[in-house]
């Protein structure tokens, strides 16, 4: 497809010459290029193709990167990397080595603070504006972030902030969904135009300073009838009171429209940080992500012409599972109820909400909230299970603390993308929950070896009335014996032999079990036998599985989908702080490594953090070399 204008940029610098004629035909290109790209890589495509027209006029207008661009979260910037010096690696998204599908400071200049979690945005543009006046360098700050985004408490405390100290910033919303519903249109861009003028600003200056001298009541009288009659027409009495000033709803998609007016702020002598409401369209330009429910907020790769996906495995994912499985329970059980932050599809609640619609709810990227309304819900008898991506779980760790863990309350955690994510790269992965929770007094933890025991372990929580609980689980499918299906509780606190063997014990918990299979299969080769067991739970272990396993086997190792400081840890802290009984076995943790996994395909992250089949069959192979016969003849088979 021939790009005339695209194929000239490389930098934005390239197209400030540009008439405004040229910008809307290059946002036709640059829409284009997005859609051809995420068909062949995957990734968040409905954000980026609502704000191609916006990130076009903000790189013309404003001197980046001298001047700060921060997008929030970063589903919305492939546009912007295509733009920003990006452009021949862009087919490189989400893939190893190449381009990451979110904002990364040491991929370019142009990109000023790294945002892959949402609501970030104005506090870190905050910063930097501090920074800048305490340096007198007069560069702007612009902050651009969703309607969605400004669920959460932080951009609210952000805007607070920055409101109250009248610091010069510029914040751009995104709204996408229509959630501030105010007239879009001929008549508001021309009031939005009129109000971001200099001729305005000064003209309302003028009647500032007027009012100064007249009596009180009659300059209130101003104030009001200019602030009231503004409101009605823009809609920006709340973002006014915060401190800012308002401009908008406008059209996110009028490139004529946004680039008057990004200039008119450019160089307005407004004393006060400006808010400028855009309304744009998510999936905008591609039929079939604007006919999407979720406007192809994330996709794998798919066909270009029907967007239909690529992707043919039939494998219920873990997300499905519990969806499912919270579900059934729900319908013999009326005090089950689910709590999502933004996450109801992507964590299987759209399963349960089809169901029990009334017993579904989704408060918003607000994750403080959702842990401590479960809180308030578990006082009054209720059930309440919260499922929160293991990376976003993060963000309400205070109040798992103060609010469930102190009070002993019987909040269930449903912990989805726990591990590593791959594409989604290392802001996504779910790499310490298990360490951050199992350090918390009254906490069950429980980590499944594959979808039957997922099954088992939400009821297992169902039924724990007298604490919290939680259960952790991958992004991805896994196997599922649908003829032998069992939905009874565990034992708390109870792991499980799973292959009876000598000499070395495998102690794992969570999905490696199918892989520690494998790295069994290829020691056998070798006349290795290993005992494999599921430890099942993180808290509280199981010390009389692992007594047996101490008394029978020479080496003991654990493998865990997680930090330092988790499961291994706690192991070890039982056999050399509380056990009586002092052993001889060779003990060694299989763990993540003390380092941030860049994105790629997750099982080339396995390979490389050691985790995948021959990495843990050579592990345990180097525990021989000491002790069998040459450690070259049992390594001959397994690849270096």
């Amino acid at each position: 497809m021939s790009n005339k204008l695209l194929d000239k940029i490389n930098f934005p610098s390239d197209i400030r010459s540009f008439s405004l004629t040229q910008l809307e035909d290059l946002s036709k290109e640059l829409r284009n290029k997005t859609i051809e790209t995420v068909s062949k890589t995957g990734g968040h495509l409905g954000a980026g193709l609502g704000v191609v027209e916006l990130t076009i006029a903000l790189h013309y207008v404003f001197n980046t990167p001298r001047d700060r661009l921060i997008w929030d979260v970063g589903h919305q910037t492939y546009p912007h990397k295509i733009l920003t010096g990006r452009k021949n690696k862009i087919e490189t998204l989400r893939q190893k080595n190449g381009l990451y599908g979110f904002v990364k400071r040491s991929e370019s200049e142009y990109d000023p603070f790294g945002t892959a979690h949402s609501s970030t945005s104005i506090s870190a543009g905050m910063g930097m504006k501090i920074a800048k006046d305490l340096n007198k360098d007069n560069a702007n700050i612009i902050c651009v972030i969703g309607d969605g985004a400004l669920s959460a408490g932080m951009a609210y405390e952000a805007l607070n902030n920055v409101g109250a100290t009248n610091k010069q910033m510029i914040v751009i919303l995104n709204d996408n969904e229509m959630s501030i519903d105010r007239p879009v249109g001929a008549m508001s861009n021309y009031l939005t135009k009129l109000l971001s003028s200099k001729q305005y600003t000064n003209v309302r200056s003028l009647l500032k300073k007027i009012s100064e001298k007249l009596p009180k009541s009659v300059s209130k009288t101003l104030y009001k009838a200019e602030e009231f009659s503004k409101g009605l027409v823009t809609g920006g009495t709340l973002f006014e009171e915060l401190g800012f000033y308002y401009l908008g709803p406008i059209d996110g998609h009028n490139i004529k429209t946004l680039v008057p007016i990004l200039e008119n702020i450019k160089t307005s002598t407004v004393d006060k940080p400006i808010f400028l409401h855009c309304i744009t369209k998510k999936g905008k330009g591609y039929t079939p992500a604007e006919k999407s429910d979720d406007k192809f907020h994330g996709v794998n790769k798919f066909d270009l012409k029907t967007g239909q996906s690529l992707s043919s495995s039939n494998q219920k994912t873990y997300s499905t599972v519990f969806g499912e499985t919270l579900s059934r329970a729900a319908e013999s059980d009326e005090k089950i109820l689910a709590i999502t932050a933004a996450m109801m599809s992507g964590t299987g609640l759209d399963i349960f909400n089809s169901k029990h619609p009334s017993r579904l709810f989704d408060v918003g990227i607000a994750e403080q909230h959702a842990v401590t309304m479960a809180a308030g819900l578990a006082t009054e008898g209720f059930k309440p299970f919260v499922a929160i991506y293991s990376t976003f779980l993060q963000r309400a760790y205070d109040q798992i603390v103060h609010d469930v863990a102190l009070q002993k309350l019987p909040v269930r955690f449903a912990i989805d993308r726990a591990g590593q994510v791959g594409p989604d790269g290392p802001t996504h992965a779910g790499s310490y929950d298990i360490t951050y929770l199992s350090t918390l007094p009254n906490f069950i933890i429980m980590a499944p070896s594959n979808q039957n025991e997922l099954i088992r372990m939400i009821n297992t929580a169902i039924v724990i009335d007298d604490r919290p609980s939680a259960f952790r689980f991958p992004r991805g499918t896994g196997e599922i014996d649908i003829t032998n299906l069992n939905y009874n509780p565990l034992d708390i606190g109870k792991g499980t032999i799973f292959r009876e063997g000598n000499e070395v014990a495998i102690l794992n918990l969570g999905t490696r079990m199918q892989t520690c299979e494998e790295a069994i299969k290829l020691l056998n080769n070798h006349n290795i036998f290993p005992t494999l067991a599921d430890a099942r739970f993180a808290k509280p272990i199981d010390t009389d599985l692992i007594d047996r396993l101490l008394d029978n086997h020479k080496y003991l190792i654990t493998i865990e989908e997680g930090s330092s400081g988790g499961f291994g840890s706690s192991v070890l802290n039982y056999i050399h702080n509380e056990r009586i009984k002092p052993t001889t076995t060779k003990i060694n943790n299989i763990y993540f490594p003390d380092r941030f996994i860049d994105h790629q395909l997750l099982e080339d992250q396995y390979e490389e953090i050691g985790m995948d089949a021959n990495s843990i069959a050579k592990k345990i192979l180097k525990f021989y070399q000491d002790n069998v016969i040459d450690f070259q003849s049992y390594n001959k088979n397994i690849k270096n």
